[in-house]
């Protein structure tokens, strides 16, 4: 499944990546990052709220995650009731509205996730540990939690990055689900291409997320 580019279109890659660096794009995706970079002074409700926003975009979309976290915020995440939480899951469009309430519900435990995610020395064994002990969470959504409160060290292997690394030849078929292994071996394909263009994976992320969508979220 996964192979080296060819010389070609790595190069076509990295040449778009910095035309992309040398545009308007590169201000609103430094503030989105000066954004992320912002949750090590939020408190531990501010994190929480991150947390259930990724644990919905499981299976969805960032703009509907987005649009919920607005409605419901952290003061709901923590303390409705599941059948209210579900309803208004329900309400606001989200298919997965019981299951992703029941996830909330139990990530209710980890309302502390600011100050368990500091304590780790290692955001990879951290990863490790969301990916075990936060049900909804894999190995994409705790890389998009831990990007989002400030660690750019992680991919975020969604179907959009999947999709241009199929593209430029990184890879020989977009997988629809991801093993340990193959997250990890792609994470490193992405990692020698942040290095080429001089960005970090979180920053990285977000310049590929523009070329498939047009959009910069988070």
């Amino acid at each position: 499944m996964l192979k080296k580019c060819n010389n070609s279109a790595k190069q076509k890659l990295i040449k778009k990546i910095v035309e992309l660096k040398q545009s308007e794009i590169k201000n609103l995706i430094k503030e989105r990052i000066e954004g992320f970079k912002s949750f090590f002074s939020k408190s531990n409700e501010d994190w929480f709220s991150e947390l259930c926003f990724c644990i919905l975009t499981a299976n969805s979309s960032a703009e509907l995650g987005i649009k919920i976290q607005k409605e419901i915020e952290a003061e709901g995440f923590l303390n409705l009731p599941i059948e209210d939480l579900a309803l208004k899951l329900k309400m606001l469009g989200h298919r997965f509205y019981i299951k992703r309430a029941e996830f909330i519900v139990e990530a209710r435990k980890y309302r502390n996730i600011k100050d368990i995610v500091l304590n780790f020395s290692d955001i990879k064994t951290c990863r490790e540990w969301l990916v075990k002990n936060v049900k909804g969470l894999g190995f994409k959504e705790a890389s998009h939690f831990l990007r989002n409160v400030g660690y750019f060290n992680l991919a975020i292997l969604d179907r959009h990055i999947l999709k241009i690394l199929l593209k430029y030849g990184f890879i020989t078929v977009a997988p629809k689900s991801l093993t340990k292994k193959t997250y990890l071996e792609i994470e490193n394909i992405l990692d020698s291409l942040a290095k080429k263009v001089e960005l970090s994976l979180g920053e990285l992320d977000l310049y590929l997320w523009f070329m498939e969508t047009g959009k910069v979220l988070k």
